[in-house]
């Protein structure tokens, strides 16, 4: 499987330990950096594997910062990402059994090293379940593709400094 990985500064260990593990399992890793401490704004590097994902350029993606959470909001504007924040084995089995998540995203601070190989693990070996969950997923998709159509001076500006998490 071909998996881009990304992360902030707040993410930078966990993102060398995972290229780490990844490579160990057998995956082929695209790595999209940072490998730097340094101040750096997600959203870039969220964009950079998202489109990966969306473009078929590889089968999943996997992002990193200090919640998981900002790396999540940016990926789920790329068309065709799924992505979630997963915090423990029960989240990332059913991030792929009932969502076929194809963004998993972390948090750099919260995840420990034994906690990151059992997530991963499961969530690279667990299918989607289909069915019920394929229908929601088309909806999802359907959704998607009617919103393309929002002007994007409809996106609501926002009075906070630049900067990371």
């Amino acid at each position: 499987m071909r998996i881009a990985i990304g992360s902030d500064h707040r993410g930078v260990r966990l993102r060398a330990t995972l290229v780490e593990l990844l490579g160990q399992m057998g995956q082929e890793v695209i790595d999209s950096g940072t490998h730097s401490h340094t101040d750096c704004d997600y959203p870039e590097i969220a964009e950079i594997v998202a489109r990966k994902v969306s473009t078929g350029d590889v089968d999943r993606g996997i992002l990193i910062c200090g919640s998981g959470l900002g790396m999540c909001i940016v990926a789920n504007k790329v068309p065709g990402v799924r992505a979630a924040p997963c915090h423990d084995e029960l989240t990332a089995e059913m991030s792929r059994r009932h969502n076929d998540l194809n963004v998993l995203c972390l948090a750099g601070g919260i995840v420990s090293d034994d906690l990151l190989h059992r997530m991963i693990e499961i969530w690279l070996k667990t299918p989607f379940e289909g069915g019920r969950h394929a229908r929601r997923l088309q909806k999802i998709a359907h959704f998607e593709c009617r919103s393309t159509d929002t002007p994007t001076d409809a996106v609501a500006e926002t009075n906070e400094p630049a900067g990371g998490q």
